[in-house]
């Protein structure tokens, strides 16, 4: 190693430096945090190979291929040398590494390709986690892997977590109580200008912000950094700046999905004029870009979060996190004194979260979950610092399952272990796995950002023959083509093909490949006008209205976004009938249904051929048993509510009353007897079928048969059905009221001395005239006789003058007849 390796005293983290040697010496592990710009990601390697801690290779991981490349170089640059050489880097599809090679800057990724294969990690001395606040999936697995090797078969491998922003205490319980090393940091002071009040909600985010670049570039000097959530936004400031900028500034977009050459571009200084760099959160971390003084923090990043209801990810737009906007305006005051220009209030700063969520809490977790998988553990066996989410978990390991990664008993396959083996997602790995070279053109494309972008038709197929021939393709479409992403889609299809030779089965078509990755993303379009399909998983999805794909039957949705209820579908292919059958006839079988259909508000009984969620064919079933269209009409009783006739309700209201007195009978409240229908509704469904024959039908011998005959005859004793009239006529008994109740003609009642009760409860009495209109109503038939009586009489005589209004009616026979005509 050259004598001046390590030689940098004019960064802030040399003070630390000393005790972060001594830690590692006496412990094997520690926790390191220090501010952006402190030097961590470019001194601390170099430091720890000059004190000769361990004779292997350092392994330092950055959640970025652009940081990693970038700190290779800058290191390999202090010790005058190119990358390759003492220093070298490892990300996807790219190494600089050599036998000299002592210091290795990767991706997290490659950590844990490396750990699986070698559980060991023969030849590495160290493993340093670069920015680990940013609570990437890959760097907490391949902590919790690597403590794992450390605790059983390595207990020389030192680890060294380096962060900026990360709460230290609960990683360094996780590590074993390691020492916390903090470096204070030498930052200038930075001025942090608020907005005065709230963006109007009518104005465009971008034309507002460019306002504000427009500013802060008048008011200041110096580089300027300006940061937004995504490609779209960099994309569009950088259009309305051209027009609004003096014409010394050099406007240059960064971020992840760029070219390496761009990139670089983007963080190296200028000769002459300003640079104004459009930034993703790229720049938040270990990237040091030269000769920044200005910070224009747009207040929003984007994340990725994952549904597990809908088994999607979608990437969500979000306010920063207080945390993410100190490391922003921390970029400011690296060289000298600065300004961060926040795109919010002050007051509206009070609103942020203190931290991002880790990916683990958010992300699709398929990957995580096959790796646990190869590693033979559970989340709960291994050392992690935040637990993945239960649902999202299991829905991962369903996805595996189904793509035949995991057996019936949870355990990886050969398939599986193969799909691990491949530096892609578990479903695309499946799908270059099972069809060979032939897919590696897709997998690449599908891996990478849309090529065509926004706007553009949902055809995949569109975007694959730009892939094979973009020359073809611009003669025929009208469509502006990135070419960059084409030729690094170009450069990864080649370098799968190579991995994937000799693997797969027969000619594939792209369709027959996407299904292979998306068996559960198989869309049949449903009736109508509306291009909506029901996807073979269960969940729906939607075309964009006008796209030439919208009448196609069949489809694969490969692109979607994310939407619980509906998703859009951004990126699509057709695919036959055939093909489908081809593919996954083992999956493909007849069923009978026989359910309850909310719109017809009918029982359907159908033989069904399904392949998932999808009807590929549908005839009536004609002989479907009678059990099969009763349960299915019980799902329609629970649509329609109860068929409530009067005898039912008079019978439901004498056994509560009865119940409420602590007799023991069943509870027939409405809620009880809704959750109870297959116990006593069920038996006597065998000829309903339809919301009108529902309606027709009368429950009360149902309801009659959950009471055994011990019971009928205690409820008839405590609340008999029915009053015997004088006149022998029975009527029904209302115990819906305050008051048990009858109601009959006045006449009726003639002879009655005594008012009738039901035990020891009087009866509420409506007595009608001979137009079945009431008269009176009464809980003292005696009283009524001797009181009011003789006003009714008074008043019913001269409507009803052939009925008998007797003046005194306890001495009267009761009658229901009225005096024949012409006889006074």
């Amino acid at each position: 190693m050259p004598d001046n390796a390590g030689m940098t005293p004019d960064l802030p983290i040399q003070e630390a430096i000393p005790a972060l040697i001594d830690a590692l010496r006496a412990r094997g592990r520690a926790v390191l945090q220090a501010p952006p710009g402190a030097g961590k990601t470019t001194v601390v390697p170099l430091e720890m190979l000059q004190a000769g801690l361990t004779e292997g290779r350092i392994l330092m991981l950055e959640p970025r291929r652009l940081a990693a490349r970038a700190a290779a170089e800058r290191m390999a640059q202090s010790l005058g040398e190119k990358p390759g050489e003492t220093v070298g880097y490892r990300v996807r599809g790219e190494a600089r590494v050599g036998p000299q090679t002592r210091i290795e800057v990767v991706t997290e990724g490659i950590l844990t390709r490396m750990v699986q294969s070698d559980p060991e990690l023969r030849g590495v001395g160290a493993v340093i986690f670069d920015e680990f606040h940013e609570r990437s999936l890959n760097a907490d697995l391949g902590l919790a892997l690597c403590l794992e090797v450390a605790g059983a078969l390595r207990d020389d491998l030192i680890l060294l977590v380096m962060s900026a922003t990360l709460d230290a205490a609960p990683m360094a319980q996780l590590m074993g109580d390691v020492p916390v090393i903090t470096s204070e940091g030498r930052n200038y002071p930075v001025e942090i200008c608020w907005r005065d009040r709230p963006r109007p909600k009518t104005r465009r985010f971008e034309d507002a912000l460019a306002d504000l670049v427009s500013e802060a570039v008048a008011e200041t000097a110096g580089g300027v950094l300006v940061f937004l959530p995504g490609e779209g936004e960099i994309r569009r400031l950088e259009t309305l700046l051209r027009a609004r900028l003096p014409g010394d500034c050099q406007v240059r977009p960064l971020f992840g999905a760029m070219e390496f050459a761009a990139q670089r571009a983007a963080i190296a200084p200028i000769s002459e004029g300003r640079k104004i760099v459009l930034a993703t959160s790229i720049a938040e971390t270990s990237l040091t870009i030269e000769d920044i003084r200005v910070v224009i923090d747009g207040g929003l990043a984007r994340r990725a979060r994952f549904d597990p209801g809908s088994g999607m990810s979608r990437l969500v737009t979000e306010a920063v996190t207080r945390a993410e906007a100190t490391q922003r305006t921390g970029r400011a005051g690296r060289v000298a004194e600065g300004r961060c220009y926040r795109f919010w209030t002050r007051g509206e700063e009070g609103a942020l979260q203190a931290f991002a969520p880790a990916e683990i809490e958010a992300a699709d977790l398929a990957g995580l979950a096959l790796e646990l998988a190869l590693w033979g553990a559970a989340p709960e066996d291994l050392p992690l610092l935040t637990p993945p989410n239960p649902g999202a978990y299991a829905e991962a390991r369903a996805l595996l399952e189904m793509l035949g990664a995991l057996d019936a008993t949870g355990r990886i396959t050969p398939h599986g272990k193969a799909l691990a083996a491949l530096p892609l997602h578990p479903r695309l790995a499946h799908m270059l796995a099972s069809a060979g070279p032939e897919a590696a053109a897709l997998a690449a494309l599908l891996a990478e950002r849309d090529p065509l972008g926004r706007g553009a038709p949902v055809d995949l197929a569109l975007r694959l023959s730009a892939v094979r021939d973009l020359r073809a393709f611009e003669a025929r479409y009208v469509h502006v083509v990135n070419r960059g992403p084409l030729e690094r889609i170009k450069t990864e299809a080649r370098r799968l093909a190579a991995q994937a030779k000799g693997r797969g089965q027969g000619r594939r078509s792209d369709a027959e490949c996407a299904a292979l990755a998306y068996p559960d993303r198989i869309g049949l379009r449903r009736k109508g006008d509306a291009p909506r399909y029901v996807l073979s998983g269960g969940k729906g999805a939607v075309l964009p209205e006008g796209d030439p794909m919208a009448q196609t039957r069949l489809i694969v949705a490969t692109d979607l976004d994310g939407d619980p209820r509906e998703a859009r579908i951004r990126q699509a292919i057709a695919i036959s009938e055939a093909e489908i059958r081809g593919l996954f006839a083992d999956r493909i079988a007849w069923q009978n249904v026989c359910l309850w259909d909310r719109r017809e508000r009918r029982v359907i009984a159908r033989k069904q051929e399904r392949f998932g969620a999808l009807v590929l064919d549908d005839r009536h079933w004609l002989d479907a048993p009678e059990e099969r269209i009763a349960r299915a009409m019980l799902d329609g009783v629970r649509d329609l509510g109860l068929a409530w006739s009067d005898p039912a309700r008079r019978f439901v209201a004498r056994v509560q009353l009865v119940r409420d007195g602590g007799a023991d009978l069943p509870d027939m409240s409405e809620a009880a007897l809704m959750a109870g229908l297959d116990e006593w509704l069920l038996p006597y469904l065998r000829d309903v079928r339809s919301a009108p024959e529902w309606k027709r039908f009368e429950m009360l011998d149902a309801l009659r048969a959950r009471l055994d005959w011990d019971q009928m005859q205690m409820l008839d004793r405590a609340a008999p059905a029915q009053f015997t009239t004088p006149l022998g006529r029975k009527i029904p008994i209302d115990y819906s009221g305050e008051y048990p109740e009858i109601t009959l003609r006045l006449q009726e009642m003639f002879g009655q001395t005594t008012h009738p009760t039901v035990g020891r409860t009087p009866l509420r009495v409506t007595l009608l005239s001979p137009g079945h209109r009431p008269v009176q109503t009464t809980l003292d038939l005696p009283g009524f006789w001797s009181s009011s009586y003789a006003d009714v009489r008074k008043d019913m005589r001269g409507r009803y003058p052939r009925h008998p209004w007797p003046e005194d009616p306890t001495e009267a026979d009761p009658t229901l007849r009225a005096k024949p005509r012409n006889i006074p």
